[in-house]
């Protein structure tokens, strides 16, 4: 009998176990962080990074004029420590949340003032910009989405996102 209860005892916490995993969302794309510090104030993005994995990206998985969440999982969230100017649009100090608004022939970044939500609720009254990205082609495609700055200045960097063949920059500067 006292066996029968470990072995009942041991099957009820796998099964708790399984419950708590069960309950949580999948996690298929790793997380990361682009971060760069210009005049001694830091911003940062936080996303996940989803992979191609053989999948047709833009235009299909990441589909034309229609919001896409910047990422995977969470929602993508921009905080930064000094009021910017991005694309020629003031971006106050706070934490926000990136979209993007996806055509064939250009990208616009929103910049929006919900957070803590999940990658693909969005509701544009929130919206504090939409702004127009600059868009390139690679010669070689790029397997998972990376956002990334490239510090131009003390007080500037070009907020860089490349996926599959696409290239995506927005300059960025301290006010």
């Amino acid at each position: 009998m006292h066996l029968h209860n470990k072995i009942a005892g041991f099957a009820a916490a796998l099964f708790g176990l399984s419950l708590l995993l069960s309950a949580q969302e999948p996690r298929i794309s790793p997380p990361a962080t682009a971060t760069v510090t210009l005049n001694g104030k830091e911003i940062s993005i936080a996303y996940s990074r989803p992979s191609i994995r053989g999948r047709k990206i833009m235009g299909g998985l990441v589909p034309y004029g229609e919001v896409w969440r910047t990422g995977a999982n969470e929602a993508t969230t921009l905080k930064t420590a000094a009021n910017l100017m991005m694309g020629g649009v003031n971006v106050p100090a706070g934490t926000y949340t990136l979209y993007s608004l996806p055509t064939e022939k250009g990208w616009k970044l929103i910049v929006n003032k919900q957070t803590g939500q999940w990658g693909t609720e969005y509701d544009p009254s929130k919206d504090l910009a939409r702004i127009d990205l600059v868009k390139s082609t690679l010669s070689a495609p790029v397997e998972t989405f990376t956002m990334a700055f490239d510090k131009k200045s003390a007080s500037s960097a070009d907020l860089v996102l490349t996926w599959e063949f696409t290239k995506l920059t927005l300059p960025v500067k301290v006010q």
